[in-house]
């Protein structure tokens, strides 16, 4: 008996030592690439090997965040949920223009993997964790909310991503009418592809978390500060350094809806904590 309760510990306290300093790894991953991004302005809005990087780092700390609350499940989840979803859906998307629209990549952005450069894939899995950890914290024990919040916290950065992309030289649209005001040169398909896909990779992160069936929400503040982050700093890019005011403004509204109600929130909870 003894033994076997021996064995038990021995073998949760070799799961959990390497757990407890993923927390540390994805600190350091973000604040990495925060200071990346910082010098994006610097080079006229990244170059290819900072974009690569950028999503790269960004993916792993998300991967880290989620296997810090969720264990390796939770991180093989997202990385086959998110990744592994994300590099699909653009697979048969620039193979068919479903369901984005038509578009093509150039060549600029390199590595590629099935024809889609392998910087995409991980921006789905750096934003997919923080748009589901933000929509559970916000939708409360409403769970019903979390996968169509998710799902809109998504596909609003999008707004800012794509026309930076497409500035850049990284891909490009066959038709870019109609559009959203203000973000000319990206088709409303983009948009309309963006949520269905994002509402696929809510719903199985939801199920495979077991939010949806009313199970603690995710914690840690990683992925509620990068999403803060992400939103910030691509209202300040567009408007001050990529010469794209108008994407600025629309993109601020269109994903403020989720940045503002967070940030108040947590702006709420450290002074609830100082008192």
């Amino acid at each position: 008996m003894s033994s076997v309760s021996g064995r038990t510990v021995e073998h949760a306290g070799a799961h959990l030592v390497p757990r407890r300093f993923l927390p540390i790894a994805a600190w350091t991953l973000l604040c990495a690439n925060i200071l990346l991004q910082i010098a994006f302005p610097l080079t006229g809005g990244g170059t290819t090997a900072m974009t690569t990087g950028s999503a790269l780092l960004l993916s792993v700390a998300m991967l880290c965040a989620a296997g810090a609350t969720h264990g390796l499940r939770g991180a093989l989840t997202l990385l086959l949920v998110a990744g592994g979803g994300g590099l699909l859906a653009e697979t048969v998307g620039v193979h068919t223009g479903v369901p984005f629209g038509a578009y093509s990549y150039t060549g600029a952005l390199q590595p590629e993997l099935f024809g889609v450069p392998v910087a995409v894939p991980a921006a789905w899995i750096m934003m997919s964790w923080p748009a589901f950890v933000v929509a559970t914290r916000l939708a409360a024990d409403r769970t019903w909310l979390v996968i169509p919040v998710g799902a809109y916290a998504l596909t609003a950065w999008d707004v800012f991503l794509d026309p930076q992309m497409v500035d850049n030289g990284y891909w490009q649209w066959d038709s870019t009418t109609p559009s959203l005001p203000g973000v000319d040169g990206i088709p409303l398909s983009n948009f309309a592809g963006w949520l269905m896909v994002s509402l696929i990779i809510m719903t199985c992160l939801s199920v495979a978390m077991r939010t949806g069936r009313g199970s603690d929400a995710p914690e840690g503040t990683v992925p509620l500060v990068a999403y803060l982050w992400t939103y910030f700093s691509s209202v300040i890019g567009h408007l001050v350094f990529f010469g794209q005011p108008m994407v600025a403004v629309v993109g601020g509204v269109l994903m403020g809806v989720i940045a503002i109600p967070l940030a108040i929130s947590l702006v709420r909870e450290v002074r609830r904590a100082r008192r």
